[in-house]
């Protein structure tokens, strides 16, 4: 807030209070606050910053923003131990996103529901610099399940309109609604995809979505969430890599197996998790639901199939 005002504490109260007495106007809060993801024994450094509504004129950040900083990428596993037997990139690279994908989603809860108040009621995850159109993020969050089709109105009015996400992401669902109506008939935006059915989303895909019952989109999500054929295969030799790093990391566990650490941040691992990592579909006992994937792939893939199994791609 300024150069002199400053609050070295570990009480959430107390930097609450330093804010409130603070913010206001043109001012921004920011607060740096270390963060344990789940059960990890990883410390991150996390920055906090809040933005008013007059600062969107000049600086489209959003309300509310999470920065890992300079450090973020120790949110990855670098390495990873396997065994002296004979090795497979693809159970590799399916470990590496068991250590990851389950923090994405603590963090992104954490932060936008961390009770049980609502008062965000959107929000996102990704691992680029900017908040993206939502379904080419890692992961969403939607206090209000019966709303989830924002996530595909959002992102298709941002993509269309050249939009940034941040401007417009409190719009309410009904504004969202006309301003696709708006758009002509036939409009379409290209996606990030390799397959040509679902490369690009229509206008007339999206209406078909927002009059779709809540319900029905969910389960459709959910259905299109399971595990395809190269990841279930890969399973099992993943789960015996995550219990042999437990056993390293148990100092009670007595004698291991022989092991090495490799490395699993090489082109064929990424590849393999931006082209088969699995899609999860997590109701919140609020009413919310998250949407989530490793950091590596978005979440486009997930909406392109459950529009498919809807017969609403068009």
């Amino acid at each position: 807030m300024s150069a002199i005002i400053s609050c070295r504490t570990c009480s959430i109260d107390e930097v609450l209070a330093m804010v409130r007495a603070h913010f206001g106007g043109l001012k921004s809060a920011h607060v740096g606050s270390s963060v344990r993801p789940n059960d990890s024994k990883r410390v991150m450094m996390l920055r906090l910053a809040c933005y008013p509504e007059e600062s969107e004129r000049d600086h489209p950040y959003g309300p509310l923003e999470a920065k890992a900083g300079e450090r973020k990428w120790d949110f990855y596993p670098y390495e990873i131990p396997v065994g002296t037997g004979p090795r497979s990139v693809e159970a590799e690279a399916a470990a590496a996103y068991h250590l990851v994908q389950g923090d994405v989603e603590d963090l992104l809860l954490r932060f936008c529901a961390p009770d049980a108040s609502g008062r965000v009621p959107t929000g996102a995850c990704t691992d680029k610099e900017d908040w993206i159109a939502p379904v080419e993020m890692c992961a969403t969050y939607n206090a209000n399940a019966a709303e989830l089709a924002r996530d595909l109105a959002l992102s298709w009015v941002s993509l269309h309109d050249k939009e940034r996400v941040p401007r417009i992401a409190g719009t309410p669902l009904e504004a969202l609604r006309a301003r696709v109506e708006a758009a002509p008939r036939g409009a379409r935006v290209s996606m990030k995809c390799e397959s040509e059915l679902t490369g690009s989303l229509s206008r007339e895909t999206v209406l078909k979505v927002l009059a779709t019952p809540p319900a029905a989109l969910l389960d459709a999500l959910e259905a299109a969430a399971v595990p395809d054929d190269a990841w279930r295969a890969v399973e099992p030799k993943a789960r015996e890599l995550l219990e042999l790093r437990r056993q390293l990391d148990d100092e009670a566990a007595g004698e291991v197996p022989p092991a090495f650490w490799v490395d699993v941040t090489t082109r064929e691992h990424t590849r393999f998790l931006e082209e088969h990592a699995p899609f999860h579909v997590r109701r919140l006992p609020s009413g919310g639901v998250v949407l989530a994937t490793h950091p590596y792939r978005t979440l486009w893939p997930l909406w392109a199939d459950a529009i498919f199994v809807l017969g609403l791609m068009s």
